[in-house]
């Protein structure tokens, strides 16, 4: 393993983060202050409690997953991205560097970019809303493991896109409206039953439900259901990237 190149990729993508601070960090924080302010404290004193948790605090786990699953994907296409867009992929693919120390470098830096704007919301939600972490070390490995594996989808996107606007696709019509119909706002046992049935095909359900359940201990679906779904993500996720450098698709054409 040669930790050099994977600290010398993951140093030059952090440091990507440092002259972006207001696009990478500040500009999603502030929205989700914004959301914090209106759907936490306005909407929410006016509405009941959701399993027995109040709704400003119900919502905290699902716009941090909200932000997270936009930024991983946005950070790590972007970051396999512009070597393609610019012509220095083949200088990263003719270096004395496997793929795994590839990924691991821009992965890595994408997912600790993801984590630390979690962290940041995180603290950022409790100047609004009164809340307590039930399972704080289960809260911070299901961060972590989802933001590496959306780090590792967007990773995937990034080499799939031939341009500026493939890149926003995913995020914008996919990601996005599944997250906001995925129970961030809402139970969706709070849906008639049919609809709770449709939900259940929505992956981004047993993301929020599973990081919900770290918070208040009350979840939508089986804990072990949501964490199968995850890791069955990610796997694909690895089986198609270890595909694309196998075969060389659209890295060397």
């Amino acid at each position: 393993m040669n930790f050099y190149a994977v600290r010398a990729i993951y140093k030059f993508e952090m440091a990507r983060m440092g002259r972006t601070l207001m696009q990478s960090i500040a500009a999603p924080a502030i929205s989700t202050v914004l959301y914090f302010v209106v759907f936490g404290s306005a909407i929410g004193s006016r509405m009941g409690d959701i399993d027995g948790v109040s709704y400003g605090a119900f919502i905290i786990p699902g716009l941090i997953m909200l932000s997270l699953l936009n930024e991983s994907i946005s950070n790590a296409s972007f970051g396999i991205y512009m070597p393609q867009f610019t012509g220095t992929i083949y200088e990263l693919l003719s270096a004395p560097v496997s793929y795994v120390e590839v990924i691991l470098g821009y992965v890595g830096a994408a997912a600790s970019k993801s984590i630390i704007l979690g962290l940041i919301i995180l603290a950022t939600a409790r100047l609004f809303v009164p809340f307590e972490v039930e399972h704080p070390v289960w809260m911070f490995a299901f961060l972590v493991l989802t933001s590496v594996t959306f780090s590792l989808f967007g990773f995937a996107i990034g080499i799939w896109a031939d341009g500026f606007e493939r890149l926003q696709v995913v995020p914008l019509l996919i990601i996005t409206p599944l997250t906001f119909l995925g129970g961030s706002f809402y139970s969706i046992h709070m849906l008639p039953p049919f609809w709770q049935q449709v939900s259940l095909f929505n992956p981004v359900v047993y993301l929020i439900s599973i990081f919900r359940w770290s918070f208040y201990g009350v979840a939508d679906v089986d804990l072990y259901l949501s964490l199968g779904m995850i890791l069955s993500f990610l796997f694909v996720c690895l089986v198609f990237v270890w595909w694309v450098f196998k075969t060389g698709y659209r890295l060397k054409s």
